[in-house]
């Protein structure tokens, strides 16, 4: 990522204080990031389960990319620790941004990570996958993960994507907030797909008992509450 240090930093800072405006927009959520950056060297965690502060900015020296790309074993990681923190209603959305392939992973492998995406997806996990310099769909589908951006390893291109990336993020969370967690049960379901979900026969019927059962629930709400993870491992 160093080539495309500037653009890198600054859009994934837009994207934080773009999860702190969802917030405000859509009372029945509730917000917490993880961010983790990993290298040859070593996995990080940067944040863990925080809820994002208006104004607050990593910097470069949160990143620090050099060596290799042990990318399964920093999904593996990541992944297995919020898992242990999450409870059956939360919505966990996971984004995995690389400009690198697999190389240098040793706890993990290939199939272990195809494992854990399906298993969780089976939960409501949702999977987005966003690399550069690489087979990005041939990566993807050996993963089982279905959302997909490829972009240019560019200035330009790194800006495009991850303006591209928060829309769909702000998307995805009206989405949430219309339709409920049932969307991601759906195997038709695209972060990056069209621009409306269309309700099914299915999802209408859970709608109508979800909103009954809010009018009878929390009134401090107002309707079901949700607690979104947003897991980002760069």
């Amino acid at each position: 990522m160093q080539l495309i240090a500037e653009q890198a930093v600054s859009g994934l800072n837009e994207t934080l204080q773009s999860i702190v405006t969802a917030q405000g927009e859509h009372e029945d959520q509730e917000h917490y990031v993880s961010f983790v950056t990993f290298n040859s060297a070593r996995i990080r965690t940067v944040m863990d389960r925080r809820k994002v502060e208006v104004g607050k900015e990593l910097s470069w020296t949160d990143f620090s990319p050099n060596n290799c790309t042990p990318l399964y074993d920093a999904m593996g990681q990541s992944i297995s620790e919020l898992r242990r923190n999450i409870c059956d209603d939360d919505v966990v959305l996971v984004t995995i941004i690389t400009d690198g392939m697999e190389n240098a992973s040793k706890e993990y492998s290939g199939a272990a990570i195809k494992k854990i995406v399906s298993d969780l997806k089976e939960k409501g996990w949702l999977f987005v996958y966003i690399g550069t310099n690489q087979d990005v769909d041939a990566v993807a589908d050996s993963m089982g993960i279905r959302s997909r951006q490829c972009f240019e390893y560019s200035d330009t291109g790194a800006q495009a994507m991850l303006c591209e990336e928060r829309t769909r993020r702000r998307r995805f969370y009206g989405d949430l907030s219309r339709f409920g967690k049932s969307i991601l049960e759906e195997d038709s379901y695209d972060y990056y797909g069209g621009e409306d979900v269309e309700l099914t026969r299915k999802e209408k019927e859970q709608r109508d008992k979800a909103a009954m059962s809010n009018n009878a629930g929390d009134k401090k709400s107002g309707g079901l509450f949700r607690k979104i993870k947003n897991l980002i491992s760069k």
